[in-house]
């Protein structure tokens, strides 16, 4: 199932403490980690960021097996990641390969690098899975507003990001419901060579932007019906407000960060 396997952009609709944090706390929770990720410079700061992400996931009741769904579809990436890193850092000489040398130097390069795309791709899941699409939304423009008095769209970017997260589901069913439909008609998706399959997936291509080029239409013409026009002189049906559980993740983030960038 192509849905079951991305993760970013679903919504898990359950009741816990990180699901009840204000969206702008996570969202700047989740910048911090980001950055915090290329600064590392060791694997022991690695295990400690990959405790917090286990944590996060424990306490926002969100399974594990679902995560680790969520990283199929980068495996690739990361393998090729992995094996550049490899055989293309210099240092010193542990194994050839006919004209490739792999270095210890690569070898941790390439777990550095895997690390990072691991735990930046859970912890950009979990944002999402945690955080309803209107709550993100709110938030994005929340933290954007200051950047309105040098004529930044808030509204606007925080809506198109939203929206754009929010779709990918959504055209992943679509590119499911579309390759069924080749495959009960002698379609193969499955069987020959990497390159074989990618040229047979290149007929999913027109209908599935058909139907995304529709579904954007719809969405225009049903915003237009509702009299949207931006975000000038909206109103807010749900104000933010950040209470002391944010305060406490925060500071708990804090000092998780701080281990990480000190062990």
């Amino acid at each position: 199932m192509l849905r079951g396997s991305i993760t970013i952009g679903q919504y898990l609709p359950i009741e816990s403490s990180i699901h009840r944090l204000d969206p702008r706390t996570k969202i700047i929770a989740v910048l911090a980690y980001v950055i915090v990720l290329f600064l590392i410079s060791a694997y022991t700061g690695y295990l400690v960021m990959a405790g917090l992400t286990a944590i996060i996931a424990v306490l926002g009741k969100i399974p594990l097996r679902m995560l680790a769904r969520g990283l199929r579809p980068i495996l690739f990436i990361i393998v090729l990641t992995v094996m550049l890193n490899a055989v293309m850092t210099p240092g010193e000489l542990l194994y050839r390969i006919g004209p490739l040398s792999i270095t210890e130097e690569g070898l941790l390069q390439a777990g550095f690098m895997a690390s990072r795309l691991l735990l930046l791709i859970m912890t950009t899941s979990m944002l999402t899975l945690t955080t309803a699409p209107i709550d993100l939304t709110d938030g994005i423009e929340y933290l954007l507003g200051p950047f309105k008095r040098i004529g930044v769209p808030a509204h606007e970017l925080a809506m198109m990001m939203t929206i754009a997260l929010r779709f990918i589901p959504t055209l992943l069913d679509e590119a499911e419901r579309i390759m069924k439909a080749q495959m009960a008609r002698g379609a193969d998706f499955e069987t020959g060579s990497f390159i074989q399959r990618a040229k047979n997936m290149i007929p999913l291509l027109v209908p599935l932007f058909i139907s995304a080029f529709r579904r954007a239409d719809d969405l225009a013409l049903a915003m237009e019906a509702r009299c949207y026009r931006g975000g000038e002189g909206r109103s807010r049906f749900k104000v933010l407000h950040m209470e002391k559980l944010d305060a406490a993740a925060a500071l708990t983030l804090a000092l998780g960060f701080s281990a990480a960038l000190m062990v």
